[in-house]
């Protein structure tokens, strides 16, 4: 089951935060997803539009940062992706934080066989 949460801003709409394995065989170990939505049922049906069938969101035990909802909010398609940090030693991530990613670029890794 993946990790996930949520948080409910000032005017209503949801931001949804999920830790999912990634989609392409060739992809990262795991990736945070994030997706802004009028409430948290609309935010998982953009994700299963795009192919993400089994996608749920119970509990909130990972609701995303005030980073992570600024970062969404100032993205144009309000739904963006980066690896999950889980590439920590003993707590202190390694290298620079990566930056977010649109949705377009997870889901276009395919390899040669599936295009």
């Amino acid at each position: 089951m993946a990790a996930g949460g949520f948080s409910k801003l000032p005017n209503g709409t949801v931001v949804v935060a999920l830790n999912l394995p990634s989609p392409a065989p060739d992809g990262p170990g795991g990736v945070r997803v994030l997706v802004h939505a009028h409430n948290r049922a609309r935010a998982l049906t953009r994700l299963r539009n795009l192919g993400l069938r089994a996608v749920y969101l119970r509990g909130n035990t990972a609701p995303p940062s005030p980073d992570e909802i600024t970062a969404v909010l100032h993205h144009p398609d309000g739904l963006i992706w980066r690896t999950s940090p889980d590439n920590a030693v003993g707590g202190v991530p390694v290298g620079p934080p990566e930056l977010w990613h649109p949705i377009r670029a997870l889901l276009r890794r395919r390899t040669p066989a599936q295009a």
